[in-house]
């Protein structure tokens, strides 16, 4: 499917649905998420739980920036925390637990509680930017709209000082994060036979376009 023109800016609160359904379709076939979300109306409830993560989102810095043409289809979204946001706080979470019950059911509400621990375990200390999600619409996947997506917050962040992490949850995905300048610092296999994810680290670029650590 051609890409025609389009820009990257900040989500509309009123896009949330379709921000949701973006990424739920980005992320149908994506390992961990097969593994949390079961099967029967799988879409529907990766669709909800990124409503949720939305909502969680938005009151931080950077919160959700999209790809979209002058007409305002959505190409892509993407969630950011800025340093020292990444984490939800424990009323948020506590909060939200009878929504998380409706996502990922009784068998993958434990398995869902694995992964978050096991993650917040493996996050690094040093101050940094996150991005916990990132994705392109069916059919677009390999046409640079993913990486426009990002370049954006990444050259902000190279002004910044600023590094940034994230873990792929798809092998598949590290060399697109690698051609952005990410380096794997880690693999992180999930307990009870869960899939592997690969924490992943860009420090930001010198002027000269070094990598300053």
């Amino acid at each position: 499917m051609p890409v025609g023109g389009y820009g990257i800016r900040p989500a509309r609160p009123t896009e949330s649905a379709a921000v949701a359904a973006l990424l739920a379709r980005a992320f149908a076939d994506d390992p961990v998420m097969a593994w949390m979300v079961p099967a029967v109306g799988r879409e529907r409830r990766i669709a909800r739980y990124f409503r949720l993560s939305q909502r969680q989102q938005r009151p931080r810095e950077g919160a959700v920036r999209v790809a979209a043409t002058a007409e305002g289809r959505l190409l892509a979204a993407a969630l950011w925390s800025g340093p020292g946001c990444w984490k939800t706080s424990t009323v948020q979470e506590v909060a939200a637990l009878p929504r998380y019950a409706r996502i990922f059911g009784l068998r993958g509400m434990p398995r869902a509680g694995e992964v978050q621990n096991t993650l917040h375990e493996a996050h690094p200390d040093t101050p940094h930017w996150y991005l916990p999600t990132v994705g392109t619409d069916r059919g677009l996947q390999g046409m640079g709209v993913g990486s426009a997506l990002l370049r954006q917050q990444l050259d902000r962040c190279d002004r910044l000082g600023q590094p940034v992490y994230l873990e792929s949850s798809n092998v598949t995905n590290i060399p697109f994060y690698e051609g952005l300048g990410f380096r794997v610092i880690d693999e992180v296999r999930l307990p009870g036979g869960g899939p592997t994810l690969w924490p992943m680290w860009r420090a930001p670029a010198a002027p000269d376009g070094r990598r300053r650590g």
